[in-house]
């Protein structure tokens, strides 16, 4: 993996990080089912109406909306309206590299460098520090199952990803927005109601609906389109295993922004489990980096070159 594509990787985690104070802010006015609709509804449209289709087969467009957005939102939007911590779920989602990473390694066969899967290993202790620092006293053990599932759910959305190999990353990403608005809609209506929903809609002309306007907008524009946009690129592009560990930085900007914004704390042993997310995250990055290079050596660079190479050598 490159230093762009590594350096790509950082600010879709910064997007993403950010993008939990503003589904906070959005929950304030909506349903969390509802808000799933909404969400995935607004580039649904658009997408039907005027994106042609990704030249991609049908079962990955389907596969990434289950997994990433479907199931990942459901259960996170759930866990966040049920008490999870803004910060504390950007850090538990994260649980999605991991599983990325076994997926990546059981359903299509990728392989992981030692040395890369220390330097995961350090990053996942360094979740698993804040996760234990925070775990007790800011979220109860349902809302934290539920984290998990979505981290589950993106990492299903991972795997489709790679396997579509979209080179229409933008495309991919809204006719992935097709799939969860009509389940999601059956789904709020059945748990949340009409009344409830309604009421969301009636209200927006608050300071209360302008926030949660405004978290709207920033989840679809820039967390979605924008970050999701530059992940499916990085994907198709790149082993899972090695693109998912860079989502262990998102709890970083997360959980600082949950503090600067929220107010909520951050102790001592949170700051040290942060450092070692980061030391692991770039540490797996960097390592992963060095195959392209080697590999970049020995590529036949002319003509002649490429004649000598057996018919069967694949690079």
């Amino acid at each position: 993996m490159s230093l762009k594509h590594c350096l790509l990787a950082a600010s879709v985690a910064v997007m993403w990080g950010l993008n939990f104070l503003a589904i906070d802010f959005s929950l304030e006015q909506f349903p969390p089912f509802f808000l799933v609709v909404l969400r995935f509804a607004v580039l649904a449209i658009p997408a039907l109406l005027f994106v042609p289709k990704p030249d991609v087969k049908l079962r990955w467009i389907v596969g990434y909306g289950m997994g990433f957005g479907l199931l990942q939102f459901l259960f996170l939007y759930w866990a966040m309206a049920a008490g999870m911590p803004a910060g504390l779920a950007s850090l538990v989602l994260q649980a999605s590299g991991p599983f990325t990473v076994l997926l990546g390694m059981t359903v299509l066969r990728e392989r992981v460098r030692g040395s890369q899967m220390a330097f995961l290993i350090v990053a996942m202790a360094g979740l698993g520090v804040v996760g234990w620092q925070r775990l007790d006293s800011s979220a109860s053990f349902l809302p934290f199952l539920l984290t998990l599932a979505g981290g589950l759910g993106w990492a299903i959305g991972n795997i489709c990803n790679r396997q579509a190999h979209s080179v229409e990353p933008v495309k991919f990403t809204m006719w992935m927005s097709v799939v969860p608005p009509v389940p999601m809609l059956f789904l709020a209506l059945v748990v949340e109601g009409p009344d409830t929903i309604g009421q969301s809609l009636t209200t927006l002309m608050t300071p209360t609906g302008w926030l949660g306007l405004a978290g709207l907008a920033y989840t679809v524009v820039i967390a979605t389109i924008l970050g999701s946009g530059i992940w499916s690129w990085l994907m198709s592009r790149n082993p899972a295993g090695v693109v998912a560990p860079f989502s262990m930085l998102v709890p970083i900007v997360g959980m600082s922004a949950a503090w600067f914004v929220l107010g909520e704390t951050v102790s001592l042993g949170e700051m040290c489990g942060a450092v070692l997310v980061i030391v692991g995250v770039l540490g797996a990055g960097m390592r992963a980096a060095k195959g392209p290079k080697v590999l970049a050596e020995v590529v036949p660079t002319d003509v002649e070159d490429v004649a000598e190479v057996p018919a069967g050598t694949r690079w």
